[in-house]
């Protein structure tokens, strides 16, 4: 009964294939090389609950914009090193001299690009030039806590090149640290971004809203003070969004 109870779930599409999934991120999540530093903040950014709500499966081609340190490239990339494709754009140095010489990411491609990310003097947002990612039929682009880096005018930019890049039914997953709707920018919400109006742009661009999930909503966070602070620091409250292309 129990072999044949076990057949039938393997028939049945996407009830083994979700816990598979499930499995290897937490096996990522468990990898001995991972650093402490990372491991510590899996409490508070909930990458298995995050994955899930993408709907990332294993044999996907994804983008992850803005890797930073690698700390979900540490995750993604175990997950599609078999059967899928791992790609990091944008701000990539980082993860280049680091994440990826480590054994186990040799799959992981970086795609060059003539952004050329820059912080015009004066200016609390970076700025990039018109420039192609090199790709197109992605399944997903991922991107943690980068949006608010840049203005709506920069924003737009790498919002169409994700667009472009994405197949038809393809999708773009975001998360970022939430300002107050339409407050005006000052020091302390430099780091945080409008998620109203990070959706109205995405649907400007052409895409299709999803979802939200409230994985990330800290009740505690006033919105009020800057992320880098002592008393808000790993205790931001964030938007999870999910868009589709049509």
């Amino acid at each position: 009964m129990r072999i044949l109870l076990a057949i039938a779930l393997f028939a049945v599409p996407g009830i083994a294939f979700a816990g598979s999934i499930d499995a290897m991120v937490e096996a990522a999540l468990a990898a001995e090389s991972r650093p402490e530093a990372d491991v510590v903040r899996d409490r508070n950014r909930r990458p298995l609950q995050t994955l899930q709500f993408f709907g990332l499966e294993d044999d996907m081609t994804v983008v992850e914009l803005l890797p930073g340190g690698g700390w979900y490239t540490r995750v993604l990339a175990p997950v599609l090193a078999e059967n899928g494709k791992l790609y990091v754009a944008l701000g990539t140095n980082r993860v280049k001299d680091t994440v990826l010489k480590e054994p186990g990411f040799e799959k992981v491609e970086v795609l060059e690009t003539s952004a050329n990310i820059h912080r015009p003097e004066g200016s609390r947002f970076y700025a990039l030039e018109d420039f192609e990612f090199g790709v197109s039929g992605v399944d997903m682009v991922l991107t943690f806590r980068n949006v608010h880096n840049f203005g709506s005018e920069h924003r737009a930019i790498m919002n169409q090149q994700v667009f472009d890049a994405l197949k038809s039914g393809g999708l773009y997953g975001v998360v970022d640290h939430t300002a107050r709707h339409m407050e005006p920018p000052n020091n302390e919400n430099r780091r945080r971004a409008d998620p109203v109006m990070i959706i109205k742009e995405l649907l400007d661009i052409g895409f299709e809203f999803v979802d939200y999930s409230d994985l990330h909503y800290r009740a505690d966070d006033e919105l009020e003070y800057e992320v880098g602070r002592r008393s808000v620091s790993g205790n931001t409250d964030r938007f999870t969004l999910l868009f589709r292309k049509p």
